[in-house]
């Protein structure tokens, strides 16, 4: 049985329905390279898996985020605890907080080792969204 950390953020009030970006190097080639959507990390020795449905993440984590390695996983861990428990808060509060946003709660328990790449995805995703969403989920400005 696999557990699941999702992050299943379909902004439809954003992107409309899910999408796919194109992006070719040459503008008269006639198949594109497809960069999608979704950003999807499995373990199979761990058995958890991260999905990430948000338009432009897939780029935005191959071009503007740090590099793997760049922050140790103590400090990844210690952030998303942070991240995770101000989302899940503003997730409970559809009526303060906005619903098209904080869609579903996040299942991140503090007690299991998710290993070096979950936690690296789930960081950088909640830096991508507070920068593109201009959200501030903790005491402090997410920076690149």
């Amino acid at each position: 049985m696999k557990s699941v950390i999702s992050i299943l953020l379909i902004l439809l009030a954003i992107m409309g329905c899910t999408s796919s970006k194109s992006i070719s190097t040459n503008p008269n080639d006639a198949v594109a390279n497809k960069i999608s959507d979704t950003v999807k990390i499995a373990n199979e020795e761990l058995e958890y898996e991260v999905i990430i449905i948000d338009p432009g993440f897939s780029s935005w984590i191959l071009g503007r985020a740090q590099p793997r390695g760049f922050h140790s996983e103590t400090f990844l861990e210690s952030r998303n605890r942070i991240y995770v428990a101000e989302w899940n808060r503003r997730a409970m509060q559809p009526h303060l907080y906005n619903p098209n946003l904080y869609e579903m709660q996040i299942d991140y328990n503090p007690n299991i080792h998710y290993g070096y790449e979950v936690n690296y995805l789930i960081f950088n995703y909640f830096i991508y969204f507070q920068i593109t969403y201009k959200q501030q989920l903790a005491g402090f400005v997410p920076r690149i």
